[in-house]
């Protein structure tokens, strides 16, 4: 009989022993921690962190953070950090946190466009994903890189198509420009590469004159006539005289740098540069902006007319007029000059 009673004792202590432990695996595991009020959060962990790191973003997002310690040891997620963009949905418990950021890295959408230059674009993507834009506009700007894949520093911005991509957030500047180059050759498909050997110009050809026409005019209905008008130009070895080529050459000086020149005047056409496309016939050197697709379409598929000069509309703002003659186009010129000077605009 006493010995019944000692089992039955031990019985009880063991339940009670049971219970306190499911008791704690409960509140430590199964229990809302969240303690913010959204639907959901993000943290985002840098390549080579370690768990106090982590544990700094989640302090502020958790109910209890020494719970989730406790379960984050005993998982050894403390010592299996991943870097990455990871969600924490509101009223997760310590277990599902555990289980979303040891291993469900979520990618981002990566976004860019009408960036002016390289520098630019460092700092528009360093805004997204974890590389800093100095590092970025390292290996942009790789001098080995470049000339292994036929750029230059003058057209390398030809190799960022804009448009929006999918990332891992805590992607490398390295995977970042691999990937970008992957993207300008899938771009660069057979029917684009066969439209512009047709009008005689290369790849960076290509888009050198695109980004000349996307400065023109952000119209995608009238790039294409644009695209005519330079390719018109240039089978007859006359000079693009393109204006926003001449405003590029001019914001390279140190006197423009942080103006904004609204009107070309003749003191910008004396500017010696290859980019004085007044001066020098044919391309520039390279790119003097990002082009939107739309425009390096409108390249590939100009329209066929006689055009040789346009002029702003003044009636139209955005859109331009075109002129066969240089007589028409002079007179074109003039009333919109007549309008930029009623808008006090004269320089």
């Amino acid at each position: 009989m006493y010995f019944k009673k000692i089992l039955v004792a031990i019985a009880l202590i063991g339940l009670v022993i049971a219970g306190i432990f499911a008791n704690y695996i409960y509140r430590v595991m199964l229990v809302d921690n969240t303690a913010f009020n959204n639907d959901q959060a993000y943290i985002y962990i840098p390549t080579n962190a370690n768990y106090m790191e982590v544990r700094e973003q989640l302090k502020p997002l958790l109910k209890d953070i020494e719970k989730f310690d406790a379960l984050a040891k005993q998982k050894k997620y403390t010592s299996n950090i991943k870097a990455g963009r990871y969600l924490i949905k509101k009223g997760m418990n310590n277990n599902d946190i555990i289980n979303s950021i040891r291993s469900k890295n979520l990618p981002i959408t990566l976004a860019f466009n009408n960036q002016p230059d390289l520098i630019s674009l460092a700092g528009r993507v360093s805004m997204q994903i974890e590389p800093d834009s100095l590092k970025l506009y390292q290996v942009m700007t790789n001098e080995e890189f470049l000339a292994n894949n036929s750029f230059t520093m003058a057209n390398a911005l030809s190799m960022y198509i804009p448009n929006s991509y999918e990332f891992f957030w805590n992607t490398s500047a390295l995977d970042f420009r691999d990937r970008m180059l992957k993207e300008y050759k899938r771009f660069w498909n057979d029917s684009r590469k066969a439209k512009a050997k047709a009008i005689g110009l290369t790849e960076n050809e290509v888009m050198t004159l695109a980004s000349i026409v996307h400065e023109e005019s952000k119209q995608a209905v009238e790039q294409p006539r644009i695209a005519g008008v330079y390719l018109n130009r240039l089978r007859i070895g006359m000079p693009l005289q393109a204006d926003p080529t001449l405003k590029f050459a001019a914001y390279q000086l140190p006197q423009y740098q942080g103006t904004v020149i609204k009107r070309v005047l003749n003191v910008h056409k004396d500017i010696d540069s290859p980019y004085n496309t007044y001066k020098y016939t044919g391309l520039p050197p390279g790119l003097i902006a990002m082009p939107d697709i739309t425009a390096i379409d409108a390249v590939l598929n100009p329209e066929s007319h006689k055009y040789l000069y346009f002029a702003a509309d003044a009636k139209r703002l955005g859109y331009h007029k075109f002129a066969k003659t240089l007589s028409q186009h002079n007179a074109n010129a003039r009333e919109y000059h007549r309008y930029l000077s009623s808008q006090g605009i004269n320089r």
